[in-house]
């Protein structure tokens, strides 16, 4: 298994996981961007989010996105408000090849990013 998120989520890479579900699997970034900064990984391998078309896709990124809402709330992050990024492809960022959310918050973020 070389994908290092695939190590994370069967347990064989140590992370500080702040929320768990068959789906999904969200820990804290090991290099934060803002003072909360957490992953939301698909507990399968999705390489990025252009490999989640079709019906199976759709459901897949909208349990996703509700379940990287919900760590939000977890978080404390609802008040201030966050931000919920994917970087698909080298061009935007995307440095590990398994789908994931950036869930940023608890400090005003700038506009535009990058």
């Amino acid at each position: 298994m070389d994908c290092v998120f695939c190590r994370i989520v069967a347990g064989t890479i140590p992370a500080t996981v702040v929320k768990r579900s068959d789906d999904a699997v969200a820990f804290r970034d090991l290099d934060p961007r803002a003072p909360s900064h957490v992953l939301v990984i698909p507990t399968r391998h999705v390489p990025a989010v252009r490999s989640a078309r079709g019906a199976e896709g759709e459901q897949l990124l909208g349990r996703l996105m509700t379940f990287a809402a919900d760590v939000a709330s977890e978080l404390g992050l609802d008040i201030g408000g966050y931000r919920i990024v994917t970087n698909t492809g080298p061009d935007a960022g995307q440095s590990v090849d398994h789908l994931h959310l950036h869930v940023l918050g608890g400090r005003k973020l700038g506009w535009p990013p990058g």
